[in-house]
């Protein structure tokens, strides 16, 4: 790497020192929403709402200093990306709180959750989430391919999917889903959304499974992502793909059988 001179890392710590201090606001802002929290007021998860988008927007600001440490010293800020990935996941663990980490649960078992935010309304939670995706995007493409954390981002973006799904009220999509519902586009591009994420994450648990771990837990984990898929387009009332879905599920169900089979027997043998 070349040596960075002063004149550059003069320049870095001017154009990054607007982003430093806006951190630092926003961390102490996170602790001050913390404690509103924790007082056990009706709105305290609507507060907690604006503290999933506080990290969002901190996760935002460590990753542009990682942008001018590359414009102008021509190097990443590994630090700077370390601190925006502990932030999405702060984020994302802040709203798991709200609506739950439940992968494949009827909804039942977490709608009570979705009624202390009922304020905040589809358009809002499609906003919410979309920001949320984009910020998991970029940091990945921040990082790079090749990066050490390559696998580690099969876990957030898996938390990620299931939130997207949990903050569904899935008691009134099918009315969302009227064209004349005020949150038709929102429910629609939601639901596309969801879709689309709880089958990346089922893939990708497979993937890491098969290319990294070995851990039986990872392929479980990835069946669980497929099964709230067909959970979901049951709901829905999308037989065909439930179907679909089903067949896929007894694939994979039948491959880890194989595959613990196979590990127990070189245990046996070892």
């Amino acid at each position: 790497m070349a040596k960075i001179n002063e004149q550059d890392q003069h320049t870095y710590f001017e154009k990054v020192k607007i982003f430093t201090a806006i951190s630092r606001s926003l961390l102490k802002r996170e602790k001050d929403l913390l404690a509103e929290t924790k007082k056990n007021v009706p709105d305290a998860n609507i507060k907690k709402l604006v503290l999933v988008d506080e990290m969002l927007n901190l996760a935002s600001y460590y990753m542009a200093v990682n942008g001018v440490s590359q414009a102008v010293l021509k190097t990443k800020n590994e630090e700077s990306l370390n601190d925006a990935r502990k932030s999405l996941y702060k984020s994302v663990i802040y709203l798991e709180e709200i609506v739950s980490n439940y992968i494949d649960s009827p909804f039942s078992e977490y709608e009570s959750k979705l009624l202390t935010i009922e304020s905040f309304d589809q358009n809002q939670r499609y906003n919410l989430i979309r920001k949320m995706g984009l910020a998991i995007d970029l940091l990945e493409m921040a990082y790079g391919d090749n990066s050490k954390w390559r696998w580690t981002f099969v876990e957030l973006e898996g938390r990620f999917a299931t939130t997207a799904k949990n903050i569904l009220d899935l008691r009134n999509v099918i009315a969302n889903m009227n064209m004349q519902s005020p949150y038709y586009d929102s429910t629609v591009y939601h639901l596309r959304l969801v879709k689309d994420l709880i089958a990346r994450a089922a893939s990708r648990y497979r993937d890491k499974y098969e290319l990294s771990t070995q851990q039986m837990l990872d392929f479980k984990t990835g069946i669980s992502y497929l099964s709230a898929l067909k959970r979901l387009h049951i709901i829905l009332g999308d037989s065909e793909e439930a179907e679909a879905i089903k067949k896929k599920l007894s694939i994979w169900s039948t491959k880890l059988e194989a595959d613990m089979k196979k590990q127990e027997e070189a245990k046996k043998r070892a």
